[in-house]
This record gives structure tokens, sequence and C-alpha cells, in this order.
């Protein structure tokens, strides 16, 4: 799947047989059946040309990355102290990147200083970027705590089942 994501375009096992023999010794019919495989469980598509496939990722790397996290903290049986655990092994530049990334989530951009504080008993469920929308009787809806479910990290059917390919790596 590497080789597949690295072109970002349709590639054929000959392609890919170049790349990989830069670094090693490898078989045009090992190549042919690997990607064969990443097709049957749906992890590239095939468009015959003449004689020969064209493969083709399903999903981008980042959205299989999503899916792994997301799978594993989904089997979690404490899913905050997984998160807590995993945010204290990232990196400054980890952190950095997930601080953008909810941002982006969120909406527009919006700094600290102009968001203002909530208190622990009260925060809206209501995303900043959308204004509350009145209840049934036309009054505000009353404030509760957020959910703590997160985002989805890319629409169903995104990215296969990352539990169906054990080492996806360098295939």
């Amino acid at each position: 799947m590497t080789r597949v994501w690295k072109w970002n375009r349709p590639v054929t096992v000959r392609e890919v047989l170049e790349d990989l023999q830069q670094e090693r010794t490898i078989a045009y019919t090992t190549v042919m059946t690997v990607l064969d495989n990443l097709h049957q469980k749906g992890w590239v598509r095939r468009e015959a040309e003449g004689r020969a496939y064209r493969y083709e990722a399903v999903s981008t790397r980042a959205a299989y990355a999503a899916a792994l996290m997301n799978d594993a903290w989904s089997q979690s049986d404490n899913p905050a102290a997984a998160l807590v655990a995993f945010f204290g092994m990232m990196s400054e530049e980890q952190r950095a990147a997930l601080s953008d990334a909810v941002r982006m989530v969120q909406g527009p951009d919006t700094s600290p200083a102009e968001t203002p504080p909530t208190t622990s008993s009260t925060t809206s469920s209501t995303p900043p970027s959308a204004p509350p929308s009145p209840g049934p009787s036309g009054e505000d809806p009353p404030e509760g705590p957020s959910s703590s479910a997160p985002p989805s990290p890319a629409p169903s059917g995104a990215a296969p089942n990352p539990g169906s390919v054990p080492d996806a790596g360098e295939r």
C-alpha cells in the first residue's frame, strides 16, 4: 500500500516491481499476488489496461490511519484514559498538529483569547460555528454537557477495515 499511496495514481504491477527492486530483489509474481490480494480485500480497485491491470488505492493513507486509531480507541475499556496515555506519547509537533486538526473540525478560526471561558458545570453542545437553534417553543435550548464522542474520522466506507490486512506497510 505504501507504494500505491506514494504515487497517488493508478499503478501497474511493473511500476511497483521496478520501484521495489531499487531496494531489494523481488519477483514480479510476488508483487502481482500482493496487489491481487489487496484488490480482493477491497484495499485497491483495478482497471484492465491491455493484458495488465492498473491498481488504485480505495482510500487515502490518512483515512487508513484514522480508521486504525478509531478501531484501537473503540476497543478500550476506558477511552478517556487511552486518550490521556496517547497524548502523553505525542511529540510537541504531533500536539501542534492535533491542535490544528481540532481547530479545523470546530469551524472558523477562533483563537483562545477570542473564545469565552467555560465552566466545568456548563458547556454548550452547539458547535461554535453554528448559532444555537431555538427549541420547539421558540426559546433557546438549555445548555448541557457537550458530547464526549469524537467526530468520525472518515465517512462510512471511506477506509477498509484495518483488521483485514495484517501488515500493509510495504504492500
